[in-house]
């Protein structure tokens, strides 16, 4: 039995949840919480295996509640968020702060067909994840340290010849707190194009929230990748993969396609992976984190075959060791690391960078 706690203001929205959970006699609601507050206290007291938040409450809110429970009876967290810009800003600050994942809430038109079905696979998934005390749980009092604000568009410089041409990173469960953490820890002045593939939700309004809200966290430029742009026009900036959309190279250009998932996943981490193999060489970084599957791993070990730098992030530091453990695993990893200590490593691979 997977014992849940929902945690919800809106009572329409409770029942839709509870309606939608009886479906599935492994799923229990063993508690109901209205508040912030209550979803600390219910988390504490009932312990239960997995828990839905909603973002928006009243007291302290969905982000706060998710803080103090990774802080103090860590729980797999599925926020279950609408697509209101802020609301999306707390979901993604969530995901950071060691949510699992994230789920749209009903949009009360055809797309809601599958939602009741989707919620219970998606919990039945999230409460098998081993979560422990999350870093970004900051319940001491002090003072948060402000995202750095994303830089203004600059030309972008050419790189030389002889330079690392492009980095390549793929990354699912627990993706927004590790890319964050990877692309803080680059050098401010760091030119090498970085190509991305996060596996998240689909929907467009989660997508340009999630850029927006990735560049606010790092200081760097992030958008979403559009086709034919030459790659060696792009220094500095961060390109990620559009929703359900695959994101490669040809021809040292940026491609898209809506071709078949790989692995269930459209964008796939593989796709981008085995095209920066064949492009690039010896010239590229791949690196695979955090994540449910196997995503990323036969492509990575391409990478590594064909000359490139290639790493995958480490057990301690991954909400969910899989997309890397299949990589270390068939030795595509050159290198297994924390994102931080990634980071750095890929700016010993940057020319004439200068160190925070």
């Amino acid at each position: 039995m997977i014992r849940v706690l929902v945690v919800e203001d809106s009572p329409t929205m409770r029942y839709y949840l509870r309606d939608a959970l009886t479906e599935d006699p492994e799923l229990q609601v063993v508690g109901e919480a209205v508040t912030g507050e209550q979803a600390v206290e219910l988390a504490g007291r009932l312990r239960p295996d997995v828990i839905t938040m909603d973002m928006m409450l009243p007291g302290i809110s969905g982000l706060q509640a998710t803080e103090h429970i990774m802080a103090e009876h860590p729980t797999p967290i599925l926020v279950v968020s609408s697509a209101d810009r802020q609301e999306l800003f707390s979901t993604y600050n969530a995901l950071a702060a060691g949510a699992v994942d994230v789920l749209e809430k009903p949009r009360g038109d055809d797309s809601d067909a599958d939602w009741s079905p989707r919620l219970r696979r998606t919990l039945r998934m999230v409460s098998r994840i081993r979560v422990i005390t999350h870093p970004r749980a900051r319940l001491d009092g002090r003072a948060r340290t402000a995202a750095p604000p994303p830089p203004a568009p600059v030309a972008a410089a050419l790189l030389p010849s002889n330079a690392l041409a492009v980095v390549a990173i793929g990354s699912s469960t627990g993706g927004p707190a590790a890319l964050t953490e990877l692309l803080r820890e680059l050098p401010p002045n760091f030119r090498t194009p970085v190509l991305c593939v996060q596996h998240i939700a689909a929907s467009e309004q989660f997508a340009v929230a999630f850029s927006d809200w990735l560049a606010g966290q790092t200081g760097r430029n992030v958008r979403y990748a559009t086709e034919g742009v030459p790659v060696r026009t792009l220094g500095g900036q961060v390109l990620l993969a559009p929703p359900d959309r695959h994101l490669f190279v040809r021809d040292q250009m940026l491609r898209l396609s809506d071709g078949p998932p790989r692995h269930s996943c459209r964008p796939s981490v593989d796709v981008l992976f085995e095209s920066i193999a064949a492009e690039y060489g010896n010239l590229a970084a791949g690196c695979l984190l955090t994540g449910m599957g196997r995503d990323g791993a036969t492509g990575l070990l391409q990478m590594r075959n064909r000359g490139a730098t290639t790493f995958a992030q480490d057990e301690q530091s991954c909400t969910v060791y899989g997309m890397p453990r299949e990589a270390a695993l068939m030795g595509a990893a050159m290198h297994v690391l924390p994102p931080g200590r990634i980071a750095q490593r890929l700016a010993d691979l940057h020319p004439a960078v200068t160190r925070r």
